[in-house]
Parts: C-alpha cells; structure tokens; sequence
C-alpha cells in the first residue's frame, strides 16, 4: 500500500509541470523564430498532466473523459514533445505517419475504455507504443542534441519513463485484473506517480535546452559581424591570441593574414553604400569555401579583414593567400575587384598579437605600395 497519496503527488507534480508550460509559452512568443518546436513543447506537457488529472476524475466524470480520453493524451503529448524535439534540433520530422498511427491507437483504447472496459488489456495495448516513443526520443537527444546539464537530464527522464512503460508490462499479468491505476494495493499508483514526475522532469529539460541555446546565439551574434558574417575584431583579437599561447605551449606555427579590399570604399564612380556593403559580405562567403574549419575569418577594419590560420607555416600560408587573392582577381568583373595581403607568422616565444599584427600591417603596406593586388610577407 502507497503511504502517499497519489492523488496529491499527481495533483502538484502537474501544476508546477503547467508552470513550466507556460514558461515555454513565453519563450515561445518571445525568442527568435529560429529556435524551433517551442510550440510543440508548450502543448506537450500541458497533454500528459491533463491525463492525470482527469483520470484522478474517475468516478465523477464519465468514463469517456477520465479513461479514454487521457490514454489518447498520453500519445498525443509523447509525440509533440517527440516532434519538438526533431524541430529544435533541426531533424526531420514524420507527422502524417504518427497521427495515422495515433488515430489507429484510439480504436482499442475505445473498445477497451467504454465498449469492453479491460484495465489489463488496455494497458498492454498502450504500454508498448509509448515506450517505444519515449525510447525514441531518448535516442535522438542522445545523437543530436548538444552535451550539457538539459541534455543529460532530459535523457534521464525519458530512459526512465521507458523502463516504467516496460515495468508495467512486465508486472500487469501478476494483479487482478478489475485493479485500476488509482488502486494503492497495488504497485501502479507508484508508475503513475514516477510518470508525472518524469512530465515534470521534461518540462524543466526543455526550459533549460531553449535558455541554452538562446545564449548560444546571442554568443554567436555578438562574436559576428551583422554586415558581412564574419567573426568581430574583438572576437578574433581574443582567437589569436588563444591560438598564439596555444603555440608558444606545442611549439606550432601560425599564421596571420591582414587582407584589405582595394578600392572597396564607397564612391559614386566604383561602389555605392550598398554595393560597396555587398561586396564585403561576398568576399566572406566565397573566401571561406577556400578555408578550413580552424580557420577562422573576422573584421579588421571597415575595407579590411585579418585571417588566422592555426598550425601553418609561412609557404602554405602563401598559398592560401594567393589562392584568395585569384579568387577576387576576376577577369571581366564589374566593377574589378582585387586584394592586397600581408602575410606573418609567429617566431619568437616573446611574440605577442601586436608584434604578430605590426609585421602584417607592415607587409599589406608593402602589397599597396608595390601597386596593389598582390601578396606580402613580413
């Protein structure tokens, strides 16, 4: 016999999962668009805590609303918490398969609610399906979704509410089966308890997963350039001198490159305003399909941009310094565009991101005085 009593636990486990819907329901309205599935999870919990709380009904409502009803919940709401999660991690989705399978599943739990009312068969019809559902989200947080506290804790409840579904399973042809959920001689109040607790816990992991991934893009944001998509000065004055250290430690190469668009700022003649901005943002876009994925592009200044390239000496950072400069060098381009650069490497242990960027600058100027459109080192 339970000496809680489950009404209680269920009762409070599902308001505070309905504060945490309506947490969701403000991130939903209030974060950007591109953190998706933020509506399916506000609906999903709001669907499993209304299960229990009409099924803690029963006896005062009819049987349609307090058993037949909530058991078409419990899939309903698994499965936007289950297609949430594919939106926000930006996987693909199969609703018109799921809501077939979902309406198919409201046949027996009808027959077996109100035309032949069997708790035990019900069950083992039910059990089944949503374990299998909470067992395939668990397997797509465990391969998508980023490390960290939410991901963790939304893995651990959707693994334990697997191994409810299959306790239940396995325990439901050892009771009578005139028992109902709510019955406390028997072990199914404890699985009704641990399931709205396991609601709670995936409520909270969602609140937590779309915080970090708004952080996560106001980092990304803030170390960007909003004009042209590369990283900002400061972001890259911070990389550089990371990956200097990072050197001086492994006894590495690396190497810096100050590129300047010629002829880029605005005039009526060559570029306007608009054009000139366009410019800069294609010069970005085409040069990092050259690039590797440690290299990393950023501002310098309004017609000037540095590159750093991790763990590479100076005749390979040539070559990728020429291969830049070919590839704004178009013939027959309108106007013509071309790139003077200026090319170092670190050499000294005493060498510091300002030395590092004095021997670039001091390359890019002998690149423009030699006439422009062309590479130097330093």
């Amino acid at each position: 016999m339970t000496i809680v009593d489950p009404r209680t636990v269920v009762l409070l486990a599902s308001i505070m999962t309905a504060l945490m819907a309506m947490v969701l329901f403000f991130q939903w309205r209030n974060f950007p668009d591109a953190i998706r599935g933020l509506g399916n999870w506000t609906a999903a919990p709001l669907a499993l805590c209304s299960t229990t709380l009409l099924g803690a009904l029963r006896g005062d409502l009819p049987d349609l609303l307090t058993i037949a009803i909530p058991n078409m919940l419990l899939f309903v709401g698994l499965y936007l918490a289950y297609l949430g999660s594919q939106r926000f991690l930006n996987q693909p989705t199969a609703v018109r398969p799921w809501s077939a399978f979902i309406a198919l599943m409201s046949v027996p739990v009808l027959w077996f609610s109100l035309i032949e009312p069997d708790f035990r068969t019900r069950l083992l019809v039910v059990s089944p399906p949503l374990g299998l559902l909470f067992a395939l989200h668990a397997y797509l947080i465990y391969r998508h979704a980023s490390r960290s506290f939410a991901r963790l804790l939304l893995l651990a409840a959707l693994v334990c509410g697997a191994l409810n579904q299959l306790l239940r399973i396995v325990i439901i042809g050892l009771l009578p089966a005139q028992h109902t959920a709510f019955d406390p001689t028997t072990p199914h109040p404890v699985f009704l308890m641990v399931y709205v607790l396991i609601t709670l816990l995936m409520s909270v992991s969602f609140v937590l997963m779309v915080s970090e991934r708004l952080r996560a893009e106001s980092q990304n944001l803030s170390a960007h350039d909003a004009q042209t998509g590369a990283y900002t000065q400061r972001h890259m004055n911070e990389a550089c001198q990371q990956e200097l250290a990072r050197s001086k430690r492994q006894g590495h190469t690396m190497a810096l490159l100050l590129i300047d668009l010629d002829h880029v700022e605005p005039n009526p003649k060559t570029y306007g305003p608009q054009r000139s901005a366009q410019a800069l943002a294609d010069f970005v876009t085409h040069t990092k399909a050259l690039l590797r994925q440690p290299d990393l592009l950023g501002r310098f200044d309004s017609e000037a941009f540095m590159l750093l390239l991790p763990e590479t000496p100076l005749n390979e950072a040539l070559l990728v310094a020429e291969r830049i400069r070919a590839l704004v060098d178009q013939p027959g381009a309108v106007p013509h565009s071309s790139v003077s650069i200026g090319v170092t490497t670190n050499r000294l242990d005493h060498d510091t991101l300002d030395t590092l960027l004095a021997r670039a600058d001091k390359a890019l100027c002998h690149a423009k005085d030699k006439g422009r459109n062309r590479v130097e080192s330093a």
